[in-house]
């Protein structure tokens, strides 16, 4: 029952995951006191889908390792429900909204700092912590990717969830600003009514695009390897 490094590796990105969520909660910051607290920020719920993912892939992996040879069918199911459920929620949420978070970030933060993350976060987020939230979420999801086989959904059931998330956090942005009167990103204050909407649309494609995109490489990846393992072998 010896475990091997793909597993080491998804104990050690939980363990990272629920660290930065801990040091994040321990951070006494102003917003957090506000209306919705931290879950009105689309990198704390990330941060959520990414340690509930990695934890269901722990999970999967005792459980693989506890019901190997057992031969007891209820167990096997069990296990089959196990995968099913951490192969949707990498296909939907884990890597469409990581990819999300780290690409728009880091985009609008090159263009101007202060318009997502204005330079007075500093003195509450120290550097680490930062990248764990908006930079780190991107190779742990394609190391787990590349090591495991992800069996998507069907497409239109797949389009569907994701866009149910996205409307859903649109939505969720709204209405905090109709209670408080505030944005909870600082530069959809400066832009109008029909800009917000153009970019609520933009975000909602592009959600669906990387959904699309998971899709590809994950199918690239695994028939690639597939195809390698069919070449014959030269004597």
């Amino acid at each position: 029952m010896a475990l091997v490094p793909s597993q080491v590796l998804r104990v050690a990105i939980l363990l990272s995951y629920c660290s930065i969520l801990c040091n994040y909660k321990a951070i006494e910051m102003p917003s957090h006191q506000t209306y919705g607290g931290s879950w009105k920020f689309l990198t704390f719920i990330d941060l959520v889908i990414q340690a509930v993912f990695f934890g269901i892939c722990v999970l999967t992996d005792l459980s693989s390792l506890l019901t190997r040879g057992s031969g007891n069918q209820e167990q096997e199911r069990q296990l089959k429900k196990l995968i099913s459920l951490r192969d949707w929620m990498l296909a939907v949420l884990a890597f469409p909204v990581g990819v999300f978070v780290v690409a728009v970030f880091w985009i609008i933060y090159a263009y101007d700092r202060e318009m997502i993350y204005p330079k007075l976060l500093d003195n509450f987020i120290p550097g680490w912590l930062n990248h764990g939230m908006h930079t780190t979420v991107l190779p742990f999801i394609l190391i787990e990717m590349r090591t495991s086989h992800h069996k998507y959904p069907s497409r239109s059931s797949g389009l569907t969830a994701i866009c149910t998330f996205s409307v859903g956090y649109i939505l969720w942005v709204c209405w905090v600003h109709h209670v408080t009167g505030m944005w909870v990103y600082p530069f959809l204050e400066h832009i109008g009514p029909g800009a917000r909407i153009i970019f609520f649309g933009f975000t909602t494609i592009l959600m669906n695009f990387l959904y699309l995109l998971g899709e590809v490489l994950n199918n690239y990846i695994w028939d690639t390897q597939k195809k390698e393992k069919e070449k014959p072998k030269l004597e």
